[in-house]
């Protein structure tokens, strides 16, 4: 049986710029002392970057970030932030904008806030700003002066900006590109819509000098229901008394922290259990030098035995769906609990109790909804098709990527599977590449299992037989197939499969298109009947595998693609979902249905 290990406490080094320092990323922000700065922001499209480089293509002092203002009648300043439209913040500029839907480039951003600074500094209080995600490359400047420079559209990032700010008004600038480049992570090309802007919350976050910089609580045993419990400061500090308190367990232990800033414990509770069927959260008070931070967590046990997936020491079979992090009604990114919640609900509605995040780590909102819905998740980074294998630096970027998503999820007891790629191709450097990430994973978090979508290769006719160096890395097994699509349904019955490991089995992808409410024949492709009849068959051999512990099918619900451009059937929507673009079902949202009904 796979031993469940004890939790390594997360850590990345701080990087440091002129004015700012860019600081690990918090954990459990959204239970902080924090100011949101969501709301209209001013914005500049500026298709040439001329507000950040002269006519020689060097960076200029005099950008767009120092939002200036004419001084007298003859000076030539050629933008002004506050006549500029506004946009609601967080969005995207895709579906904000009509002019800027297929836009891929640079978009300037602009947002006033008030600020007692002089008490806070006064106080030895610090405030760092915060962003959930920011699409892709994000210039950072506060009052003028630099504060970052981040690059991932997906995962969190805030810098300490106490000495940029002053009282009273305080100007925070973003210059926001989201072209694509072939060293990215994700890629050049993958199958979703590249939404540009500032598509997660900015907060500002309130601190003390020396703070609770992340924790970890975890159930590592259910022998005994041993218990651990993780905490990071800030800073290398010894001797900060820290109380550990979950009420409703009678639990309370005060901690020490080493001169490392560390301090860690282990103990025995009883929890109840958190599982689909009983998604039981504990409040829990982490206090220190007088501030209490909160939050709500479940205690479960996850492990493979052999073939099969165990949850709380028992055999699950993960009837899931994958899902894009698009709003449940038209285009657009989704950004909040309630674009969550429709969408988690059309899931449950469909039988799941699993779903694939895919192809990034989703809005903060959508894991903790999942979370108190009982929907366990598979939470992955955009490592998509052909990455840069060979380049060092497009290994950093997936690293630290994987590291901000691990950061702050590892303690939804709902997560209990970190993917580390999608249908990429084999070679000996993507296997070191991959290979460096599974084991980089492992050593932030030690409690959840390891996969990554593979392809299934040599295809001899009717059979399939799965091979992938990445095998002796992950937990799981997980492939992606469309028997039905890209080969023809009526192959689905001969089918057989091989998957040579000892390991679960999950179908990580299978489907195929149909436009809501188009009817024909099934074999008429684009047509309901159509994808009613592939999920039909596909399921009937799915049940023929061996070890088969859970599918997530392609998709939830339709999706802005560029990819997808057949006119009146597509209309740059990837149709592959059981629900339409507008929330409608289609005819094989019932046969899944169904098959998981009997599962």
């Amino acid at each position: 049986m796979k031993k469940l290990l004890t939790i390594l406490v997360l850590f990345v080094a701080p990087f440091v710029s002129v004015q700012a320092q860019q600081v690990p990323q918090l954990g459990n922000v959204l239970n902080r002392n924090i100011t949101s700065l969501n709301g209209d922001w001013h914005y500049i499209i500026d298709v040439q970057e001329e507000g950040y480089y002269d006519y020689r293509m060097k960076p200029m002092s005099w950008g767009f970030f120092r939002n200036a203002k004419p001084q007298r009648p003859e000076d030539l300043i050629e933008y002004d932030f506050d006549k500029a439209e506004t946009m609601p913040i967080p969005s995207d500029w895709n579906t904000r904008d009509e002019r800027l839907f297929f836009y891929e480039g640079t978009v300037w951003f602009m947002r006033r806030f008030q600020v007692d600074n002089a008490k806070k500094k006064a106080d030895g209080r610090r405030t760092l700003l915060y962003f959930g995600a920011v699409n892709y490359d994000a210039q950072v400047y506060v009052n003028g002066r630099h504060a970052g420079h981040h690059i991932g559209g997906f995962t969190p990032f805030n810098f300490d900006v106490t000495d940029l700010l002053q009282d009273g008004e305080n100007v925070v600038i973003l210059k926001v590109d989201n072209k694509r480049h072939a060293d990215d992570v994700p890629t050049q090309i993958f199958d979703w819509w590249n939404y540009g802007g500032i598509t997660r919350d900015v907060l500002l976050v309130e601190v003390s000098p020396t703070y609770i910089e992340n924790y970890s609580l975890q159930l590592l045993s259910l022998e005994g229901r041993r218990v651990g419990f993780s905490v990071k400061l800030n800073k290398a500090e010894a001797g900060h008394k820290i109380a550990l308190r979950i009420p409703e367990l009678k639990v309370k232990k005060e901690l020490t922290t080493l001169t490392d800033g560390t301090a860690s414990i282990y103990m025995k509770a009883k929890p109840k259990l958190w599982s689909p069927d009983n998604p039981k959260l504990y409040k829990v008070e982490i206090e220190m030098d007088g501030e209490t931070l909160t939050d709500e967590i479940g205690f479960r046990t996850i492990e493979t035995r052999g073939k099969q997936i165990l949850l709380n020491g028992e055999p699950i079979f993960l009837k899931g769906i994958s899902i894009h992090e698009e709003k449940p009604y038209g285009g657009g990114r989704a950004n909040c609990t309630e674009d969550a919640h429709t969408l988690l609900s059309w899931a449950k509605e469909l039988g799941c109790n699993f779903v694939r995040l895919a192809h990034y780590p989703h809005n903060e909102y959508a894991v903790r909804e999942a979370e108190r819905m009982g929907i366990l998740v598979w939470s992955e980074i955009p490592v998509y098709w052909t990455i840069s294998w060979s380049n060092p630096d497009t290994y950093k970027n997936a690293e630290a990527q994987l590291h901000d998503m691990i950061a702050r999820d590892h303690n939804r007891a709902n997560v209990i599977i970190w993917s580390i790629a999608n249908e990429t191709p084999h070679s000996p450097e993507r296997d070191d590449f991959l290979g460096k990430l599974a084991t980089y994973a492992r050593s932030q978090d030690s409690t959840r299992l390891i996969s990554m979508a593979m392809e299934v290769t040599g295809a001899a006719n009717y059979h399939n037989k799965l091979q992938d160096n990445m095998n002796k890395y992950v937990d799981v097994v997980s492939f992606n197939q469309y028997i039905g699509w890209y080969r023809d349904v009526n192959d689905a019955p001969k089918m057989t499969w091989e998957i040579p490991y000892d390991k679960p089995v999950i179908i990580s992808e299978f489907g195929g298109g149909a436009k809501a409410g188009l009817h024909g024949e099934k074999n008429q492709r684009w047509t309901e009947e159509f994808q009613e009849n592939l999920y039909i068959q596909n399921t009937a051999m799915l049940d023929k595998i061996e070890g088969l512990a859970g599918t997530t099918p392609w998709i939830l619900k339709d999706f802005r693609s560029p990819r997808r451009v057949l006119t009146d059937i597509q209309n740059y929507y990837n149709r592959k979902g059981l629900f339409s673009d507008e929330g409608q079902k289609k005819k094989a949202f019932y046969v899944l249905k169904k098959w998981y009904e009997g599962k």
